[in-house]
Order: structure tokens, then C-alpha cells, then sequence
């Protein structure tokens, strides 16, 4: 089973790393950035059109709202940037917004916060895929007519991509998100250029298209409703920020520098596409609509079901550069494949946030261990399926993940910095020297408002998505809270149920006695060598136990045993309903039951067999009655492995290629040898 598994998981994932290692993982910041930020980054691809798509509800005369929604955006990202920046120096050991809240808020918040990043992660996979998936499907029709397998397909790229490890997916992530940044910037610099100096009229295919409003004339309180959801859908640019700070170990020395210096460069140039391609698309006349198949109208006719949306970057880009010329094709791939790769954030994120509450005992001890190649591996693999099925009950339909989106993000955001104006409070009380109390007011100031901000973005939110779907995401926080609640308590209660005692007591005292019970179906060199083996044990009794299930083996098992005068006590249990099991359990409980402090020791003969298959036609019978007897107080379970000549015999093929000299080794010498010859002076 070993080599069977063992060769494609090379081939996959590539050779393990020794834990010394670990060091040689680390990203300068250069790797960190598409690493940690490439969900941020590529959200301005979808970000400009959930705004877009919010007012079209209200139809076209709401969009010349979108500039001022785009300045909120901005403002908020920069006050999220600024107060991360605080967080990454105060508490640089990777718990990031756990931390901060479970250390100056408490343990019930750290675990609110711990829930939403976990959903978060998890949405942020599923909404980053199937975004790509739709803007690669406007150019290759296939992808978008297969979406959901097309969508899984990607997940289980970019899971053994990450399975290989952070630096070398890093790397290999780093390109192409370099690659949409300058073509996005370079969109917006020609697309400028085009429409102030040369006055070029740049139109978006959709430029010739009516909006039907579906509420029109809103005004009061609906259209102020109607901006706030519009806004929140926009604040789906800010999914991702966190990580940096969950992720402040994965950079080299010095660390909190790297990465403080990483979120102000992901701030600026995230806020500069997304302002860019807000304006391109206002002055290109992009139309988008929740229904286009009713909403959006062409010489008075609906365009129908048959009709494809283009996300807003392919429209302004194909009014920017030209339909089908190279840079558009560039900017169609690579905004693609950046929207695919910004799932590596939640890749990064999730596995390192589940190893540290896996250490806190809120998730299983497992996703604590690193795999074979230094990353968390069964964090990764937990993520992709989560992910997976999400696109498969949603469809791969961005435009639904996307209501999901971003509740988690703002409720992290905000108790991370509330947790953070405490921490800043506790210091003050104590701290004495004027220069770092001036700074630390002024960091507090900054937390401050940002906790107020994001506490204020996170009610909008809930407002305006709550019957849209968000009402999934906070119901998915709550599974998760409970599971970890419930997970804690498991492993608090076994710790203190295993605790060594200080004082005696029955698992320090010896046993009266010890009955041994060997289990044999029929004399064979395994029977033998159990018995032996049992023989050595100098119980104080010991016999030889079956199960008669069929009347003639048992009577050739007696004769037999007679034949050979084994000075072993055979008893038989009658089975008349041919079961194994039952009889077996039934007679140590007897024997239990009428010696409660002695302890049977069953004994069971095992073939080891050499190949993976042969596996599934030997030990049935011993599985399930050593699965059995766990589970019986008082009884301990020893097996006794027989090697059969298949084990054997692959134990002398590695032994032949061990021995095995290459041509000319003769002549050279064993390498060995050669190795440890001093070189001549």
C-alpha cells in the first residue's frame, strides 16, 4: 500500500523536506505580496461590478453614485491598511485577528473571530474560482457552459500546488499577479490617456444597452438603503487584508516590518485599480444588471436568456484596447488566472489559522501537523473540500457566493480592533516614557477609528445582504462556533479524565491476575507461534479459545490439537447463528465479570501479507474483534504477526536492490567508501 500510494504523491507533491527546513519556506516580500494579497488584488476585478449591478436596480441614473461609493471604499481600505499595520507589530506571531481578540477581549470572541475568518477563508475560494471561471468563460465558451466542473477542477489544481508547499507556490503565484497589476494599471494609464489627451470616444459593448430598472424612482430612505447595499457589495475589495497579519511567520526577518511594509503596498495599489476601473467604466457607459436576461434592453427588446454577461474589467479593457487585440487577450488571461490564484490567500490563511486553533484545542490535533513538504496539509485538503462544496450548491455563480461574502471579514475586522484599543489601554496604564505614549495614543486612535468604521460597515452589511444570503455565512459562524466549543470541551474533559494522579489508585495497582486467551480458528505455524508467544507471558491462565461455526472443522481442530498434545486447554463456543464476534465478547465479559480486578489478555494470530490487495482476504476477523474489545473494559488485545512469503519475499527484493552494484563499481569502489577516503594533500 506504501509504494502504491507512495510514488504519485511524489510525483504530486514532491519529495519531502526535514523539518530543519522550515526556514528555507520563509517569502521575502517581493513572493509575499501575490502570496498573501492576491485576494485584495484581483477583488477589483469583481468588486467595480457588484457595485454596478446594486444600481442597476435603480437604474442608470443611480450609477452616477458609483464614484462616491468608490471614495468610501477607498477611505475605509485605507483605515483597514493603517490599523492592520498596528496589529502585525503588536502581535507578530501569527494568531493575527484570533489573537488579538481572544488576548484583550477573551476567549468567546477569539473563537467569534476564529469562526468568521474560517467561513471566510472557505467563501473566499469558492467566490475567487468561480469569478475566474467567468471571465474565462467569456472568451472560451466551454468553461463557462461546464462551470462547476471546470470550478473543481481549479480547486484541485491550486490544492496540489499548495500541498507542494508556500514558497514554491509562491512563486510560481507570482507572476501572473504581477502580470494583471501592470496590465491593469497599463488599462488605466492608455485608457486616460485616450479619453483626456487624444479624446478618443472609448464605448463597453454594453454601451448601446437600456437598463430596465427594477424600482425606479427611488428616492429617501429606499435610495439610501440602495447605496448601503451598493457599498457593501464594494467592500468585498477588502476581503483578504487580514491575512497578511495571520501570516506575519511565513515572512523572512524582520518580520512585522515585511509585513507591515506588504499591506501598505497591497492598500495602494488596490485602491488604485479599483478607483481606476470604477472611473474607466463610468466613462466607457458599462451597463450591468442583476436579470440581464430581463433587465437589459436593446432597441426595446430584452436581451434573454441566451445573453452572457461580461464582468466589467473585460468590457473596459475591451473598450480600452480593442476587441481580440493582444493586450486585451493578456488581461482576459491573467485576470483569470489572478482570480483563480487569489484562492492561494485563503490557502495560506485557513490551514495556519487551524493549525494555531488546533494547538488551542478547538480543532482537531491533525491540522497541527505539518505534511510532507513543511505546509499544513490537512488544513489545505479540510479547505479545498469545503470550498468544493460550496461551488457545487451554489453553481459556481459568483454573483450568489458573493452575498455570502464578506460578513466574516467585517466582524474579525472589528473585534480585532476593538481587541486592539484594550491592548493599547492596558500598556498606557503602565507605560511611563512620553515618546512611546505619544506613540501609543496615536496607534490607539488609529485602532479606534477603525473599529468604529468597520463596526459601522459590518451593521450596513448585515442590513442590506442579510435576506440576500448573508444569513448563510453567519449561520455557517455559528456551525463552526459550536463544533469548536463542543471540540474543546472533548479534549478538556480527556485531558483531565487521562491526568496522572498523585496519589495511588486502580490503574498504578497490579492486577490479581492475568488470563490469557489465545483465539485460533485451526493449527498452523501462526497458531504456533501465538501459543509460543503466550507460553512466554507466564500468565496465570492460559488456554486456547474458538468459535465452532462449522461442526466438522471443529472436530478435525479437536483431533488435531489431541494429535500433537499441545499442553495448551482448548475450549469451544458454540455458535448456532455462525457468528465469531459475539461468542468471543461475550466470554471475556464473563470472565471479567467473575474476577472484576483480573485482566484477560486476548491473543490473536495475524498474517502479513506483502501486497496492498492481499490485504482485503486475510483479517477480517481479527479487525473487528480487535475494534471490538477497545471498547471492553479490563481486556487488552496483542497481536501476533506471521510473515507470510509474500512479505518475505518483497523484503528480499529491497534487499537485492540494496546489494545491487552499478557497472564499473567494482573499478570505483562502494560510494560509501569513497566518501570517507581523505582526499590527498
Amino acid at each position: 500500500m506504501s509504494k502504491l500510494t507512495d510514488v504519485p504523491k511524489r510525483i504530486l507533491i514532491g519529495r519531502a523536506l526535514r523539518s530543519d527546513r522550515l526556514g528555507e519556506t520563509l517569502l521575502p516580500k517581493r513572493v509575499a505580496l501575490p502570496v498573501f494579497a492576491s485576494d485584495p488584488l484581483s477583488s477589483v476585478a469583481y468588486a467595480p461590478g457588484e457595485v454596478l449591478l446594486v444600481l442597476s436596480i435603480a437604474g442608470l441614473s443611480a450609477y452616477h453614485f458609483s464614484p462616491w461609493i468608490a471614495v468610501a471604499v477607498v477611505v475605509l481600505m485605507f483605515t483597514v491598511v493603517a490599523s492592520y499595520r498596528q496589529n502585525v507589530h503588536a502581535y507578530p506571531s501569527g494568531g493575527g485577528d484570533y489573537e488579538v481578540a481572544t488576548t484583550n477581549l477573551g476567549p468567546k470572541a477569539g473563537l467569534t473571530v476564529a469562526s468568521a475568518l474560517l467561513v471566510d477563508y472557505v467563501l473566499t475560494v469558492a467566490v475567487s474560482i468561480s469569478s475566474g471561471i467567468e471571465n474565462l468563460g467569456s472568451a472560451i465558451p466551454f468553461v463557462v457552459e461546464n462551470k462547476v466542473a471546470c470550478a473543481i477542477g481549479v480547486i484541485v489544481l491550486l490544492t496540489l500546488m499548495n500541498l507542494r508547499g508556500v514558497r514554491e507556490s509562491g512563486t510560481l503565484f507570482a507572476i501572473p499577479t504581477y502580470v494583471f497589476v501592470a496590465g491593469v494599471f497599463l488599462m488605466i494609464a492608455w485608457g486616460a490617456f485616450r479619453g483626456v489627451v487624444l479624446g478618443d470616444d472609448m464605448r463597453a459593448p454594453t454601451a448601446d444597452f437600456e437598463i430596465k430598472p427594477e424600482h425606479p424612482g427611488l428616492a429617501g430612505f429606499a435610495l439610501v438603503f440602495l447605496l448601503l447595499r451598493a457599498f457593501s457589495s464594494g467592500c468585498a475589495a477588502l476581503t483578504g487584508v487580514e491575512a497578511i497579519s495571520n501570516g506575519v511567520p511565513g515572512f523572512r526577518k524582520p518580520k512585522s516590518r515585511n509585513a507591515a511594509t506588504t499591506l501598505a503596498l497591497m492598500g495602494l495599489l488596490a485602491v488604485t485599480m479599483f478607483c481606476g476601473i470604477i472611473a474607466l467604466a463610468a466613462a466607457t457607459d458599462v451597463r450591468m444588471a442583476e436579470n440581464p436576461a430581463k433587465d437589459l434592453v436593446h432597441d426595446g427588446v430584452p436581451l434573454g436568456p441566451d445573453y452572457v454577461q461580461n464582468p466589467v474589467i473585460s468590457q473596459v479593457a475591451e473598450a480600452v484596447f480593442g476587441h481580440g487585440s493582444f493586450l486585451f487577450v493578456v488581461l482576459a488571461a491573467a485576470t483569470a488566472l489572478v482570480l483563480f490564484l487569489a484562492a492561494n490567500t485563503a490557502y495560506n490563511g485557513f490551514p495556519l489559522l487551524g493549525a494555531i486553533l488546533a494547538q488551542d484545542r478547538y480543532l482537531p490535533r491533525q491540522l497541527h501537523t505539518r505534511g510532507d513538504r513543511l505546509a499544513f496539509s490537512n488544513g489545505i485538503v479540510l479547505l479545498a473540500g469545503a470550498a468544493a462544496l460550496l461551488v457545487v450548491i451554489y453553481g459556481a455563480d459568483s454573483t450568489r457566493l458573493i452575498q455570502l461574502y464578506i460578513v466574516g471579514v467585517f466582524v474579525s475586522f472589528t473585534l480585532s480592533q476593538t481587541g486592539m484599543v484594550r491592548h493599547w489601554n492596558r500598556l498606557l496604564a503602565v507605560e511611563k516614557d512620553p515618546a512611546a505614549r505619544r506613540h501609543m495614543i496615536r496607534s490607539r486612535a488609529i485602532n479606534a477609528f477603525g473599529a468604529f468604521f468597520t463596526g459601522l460597515v459590518l451593521v450596513v452589511v448585515l442590513l442590506t445582504k442579510f435576506t440576500h444570503g448573508a444569513w448563510v455565512a453567519l449561520l455557517g459562524m455559528c456551525i463552526f462556533y459550536a463544533t469548536m466549543t463542543a471540540i474543546r470541551r472533548h479534549y478538556d474533559r480527556v485531558a483531565e479524565e487521562i491526568a496522572a494522579p498523585d496519589t495511588p489508585s486502580e490503574d498504578t495497582v497490579r492486577p490479581s491476575r492475568v488470563h490469557s486467551v489465545v483465539l485460533i480458528s485451526k493449527v498452523h505455524r501462526p497458531t504456533l507461534r501465538a501459543l509460543a508467544y503466550a507460553k512466554l507471558l507466564r500468565s496465570d491462565t492460559l488456554e486456547a479459545l474458538s468459535v465452532n461455526v462449522d461442526a466438522d472443522e471443529t472436530k478435525a481442530l479437536r483431533e488435531e490439537w489431541e494429535r500433537r498434545g499441545i499442553d495448551v486447554p482448548l475450549k469451544v463456543l458454540d455458535s448456532p447463528y455462525r457468528e465469531v464476534t459475539r461468542p468471543v465478547i461475550e466470554y471475556v465479559k464473563s470472565l471479567r465479570a467473575q474476577s472484576p480486578r483480573d485482566v484477560v489478555s486476548v491473543i490473536i494470530p495475524e498474517y502479513v501479507v506483502g501486497h496492498w490487495y492481499e490485504h482485503f482476504l486475510h483479517n477480517q476477523s481479527a479487525l473487528r474483534l480487535k475494534g471490538r474489545l477497545l471498547f471492553t473494559p479490563g481486556v487488552m488485545v496483542t497481536s501476533v504477526p506471521y510473515q507470510l512469503e509474500s512479505s518475505e519475499a518483497a523484503k528480499l527484493r529491497a534487499r537485492r536492490r540494496q546489494d545491487w552494484a552499478a557497472p564499473g563499481s567494482a573499478r570505483r569502489g562502494p560510494a560509501e567508501r569513497a566518501k570517507e577516503t581523505p582526499p590527498r594533500t
